[in-house]
């Protein structure tokens, strides 16, 4: 329960502050919010840390695969939140953290999912599954390349995408460092084992032992008997 809190969490700051960004007007509710302007960016920390406004109509982090598959990227990602939704449930029991890596992937999902299947029929520009993921986080970070692409500063992101990419750390740490116990039950089993047999042998060759005796015992006692007879006779 707590970690669907979490998730529930996570979609809600994420959806604040995507229509705080972009904003958002509902008149039969009386709610009109003025925000940025599509490429508008201001400073927070320099150069270094932006707001700037942009709309993503592919993946995180700004890839774009084409108009052709957005409606297949959108039903994965409501499949694959379905999917993660009965996963969280099956792992209840499971350590905490792989549940906290699942919740905050499941988060971010649902984050983005909600862009891409309601934006386009909330703000008027598309239709169902074909709205755009609002991005706004800004970095400047060294240059790089990323499947072709070259970039000066960090892809735009938001906290949906954050969120995924922290489970999914956590994820990749919580199955390295579960692999570890599992050697230690292994050497722990073997070494049983080990003391297992060697006890066995021990305890057989000590009831070897103890026949030989009693056949020694039973042929000394054969042998006075035979002297007895002869002695008598």
């Amino acid at each position: 329960m707590k970690m669907l809190i979490l998730t529930f969490g996570i979609i809600v700051i994420d959806q604040i502050t995507k229509l705080y960004v972009k904003g958002i007007s509902i008149p039969f509710l009386n709610i009109e919010f003025v925000g940025m302007f599509l490429g508008e960016s201001f400073s927070v920390i320099g150069n270094f840390f932006r707001i700037t406004f942009t709309e993503n109509p592919g993946m995180a982090f700004g890839f774009d695969p084409g108009s052709d598959f957005k409606l297949w990227i959108s039903l994965f990602s409501l499949f694959a939140s379905i999917g993660l939704l009965i996963y969280l449930y099956v792992v209840r029991d499971k350590s905490i953290s792989l549940r906290l890596a699942i919740a905050l992937i499941l988060g971010g999902a649902v984050g983005n999912l909600i862009d891409r299947m309601f934006y386009g029929l909330l703000f008027d520009y598309a239709p169902l599954f074909y709205g755009k993921v609002v991005d706004f986080f800004d970095f400047d970070f060294f240059n790089f390349t990323i499947l072709g692409r070259s970039y000066e500063r960090w892809p735009i992101f938001n906290i949906a995408d954050a969120s995924v990419t922290v489970g999914v750390l956590i994820l990749l740490f919580f199955y390295k460092h579960s692999k570890d116990p599992e050697k230690v039950d292994s050497n722990q089993s073997s070494e049983i084992e080990a003391s297992a047999e060697g006890r066995n042998l021990g305890s057989t060759q000590s009831n070897n032992d103890d026949a030989d005796l009693n056949n020694k015992k039973d042929s000394l006692s054969n042998d006075q008997n035979n002297k007895g007879k002869t002695i008598s006779v």
